[in-house]
């Protein structure tokens, strides 16, 4: 792994478990702050959009300015956010803030700020992976390790929250802001500065990139919709509580995890070799969710989803930043970036639309999604991801 990836996976990761930790905080404030449920949708959504928009201009502030003063702004956002967030929060509940002006407030520092910072940290990581990696299998190992630290934050996130949890119910609102003070403090000081790029290789033309682009847009479209989908296929098909539903999401993230991480690296296939096999796994894996008759089955598929849109994932950011010069790599995390992001914001709606016409028609359509991406990764990228560059 190259030195300079080291303090940035460890931001992500970090910043990402504070970011699922305050998820669990944010369904509380319905009762305590008299939120309805349209304005607790908005936290998520507003959130989503900045995370989206704010990506690309991360990496185009990247390619002007280098990662230093991007991650230096994405951390004091990711400071300042929990930082207010925990204040209106107090203050609402002690009455000194109307509920409509701490609802305002949560929007601002919990949704846009964070959100923002969480962009620059993720971006940063991602362009920095792009440049300090040589060649196509040590780029599109650093990619997937960007992957897995986000990933593994999902997974970390919870369950510290619900460990302080126990103790207070707002105890991981408070413990947020200085886990991020610190933790960012201690980034800024490891982080050696990033050796200058030579020998930029031929560029790919922009549209040659659009097939690789299709893949990563409808295989996070997929995902998206099939992970709220399941939720509703776990409490109504199984008569079980939520806690099913937890299980089968924990066990897409642990496939997620696990084969950005693991896999990948042992795998040493290439970017195009990763979507073209990982897509079409992805498509059985949610033929076999379709009709899962229990919980674990459940799991197992979507444990199968996960592989292979780890794989294939994976192989899209490596792909598109393969496809461009170390002039460039800012530009191209932000655009993977904002086309995860795009999908995350359409995909709940499309998935509670559909679920109303029919509850196994999410599942169809994420499979489709998955079909279109499948056919998309067969379509010649670039002749240049195949080369080392250097």
């Amino acid at each position: 792994m190259p030195r300079y990836l080291t303090p940035l996976l460890a931001a992500l990761l970090v910043m990402y478990s504070l970011h699922q930790m305050l998820i669990g905080v944010v369904a509380p404030l319905a009762g305590v702050l008299a939120l309805t449920p349209f304005q607790l949708s908005l936290v998520f959504t507003v959130a989503s959009v900045t995370i989206t928009v704010a990506s690309l201009l991360w990496g185009l502030l990247f390619d002007a300015v280098g990662p230093r003063p991007v991650l230096f702004a994405g951390l004091v956002l990711c400071v300042a956010g929990p930082a207010g967030f925990a204040a209106a929060v107090a203050f609402g509940l002690d009455e000194t803030l109307t509920p409509d002006v701490a609802f305002a407030l949560v929007l601002v520092f919990r949704s846009a700020l964070f959100g923002a910072g969480l962009a620059a940290v993720f971006v940063t990581a991602l362009a920095v992976a792009g440049l300090s990696a040589h060649g196509e299998t040590a780029r599109t190992r650093a990619i997937g390790f960007v992957g897995a630290a986000q990933s593994l934050g999902s997974v970390i996130g919870p369950v510290v929250g619900g460990a302080l949890a126990v103790a207070s119910l707002w105890l991981p609102l408070y413990v947020a802001p200085v886990v991020a003070l610190l933790l960012s403090l201690l980034v800024l000081v490891t982080m050696k500065p990033l050796a200058p790029q030579e020998g930029e290789p031929v560029q790919a033309q922009p549209l040659q990139l659009v097939p690789a682009f299709g893949t990563g847009f409808f295989l996070h479209l997929s995902l998206g919709m099939a992970q709220v989908v399941v939720v509703y296929l776990s409490s109504e098909r199984l008569r079980e509580t939520t806690g099913s539903a937890e299980g089968v999401l924990f066990s897409s993230v642990i496939g997620l995890v696990l084969t950005q991480g693991l896999l990948v690296p042992l795998l040493k296939w290439s970017p195009i070799r990763l979507m073209r096999i990982g897509s079409p796994v992805s498509v059985a894996g949610y033929a076999l969710l379709a009709v899962a008759p229990s919980s674990a089955l459940m799991a197992l598929a979507f444990l199968v989803v996960a592989v292979g849109a780890g794989l294939a994932l994976t192989g899209f950011a490596a792909a598109a930043s393969l496809g461009v010069g170390p002039r460039h790599q800012g530009l191209v995390a932000g655009l993977v970036t904002t086309t995860s992001g795009l999908t995350f914001i359409v995909a709940p709606m499309l998935s509670a639309l559909l679920y109303e016409v029919e509850p196994l028609a999410p599942l169809l359509a994420a499979a489709l999604a998955a079909l279109v991406a499948t056919g998309l990764a067969f379509v010649p990228v670039t002749p240049q991801v195949s080369r080392p560059v250097g």
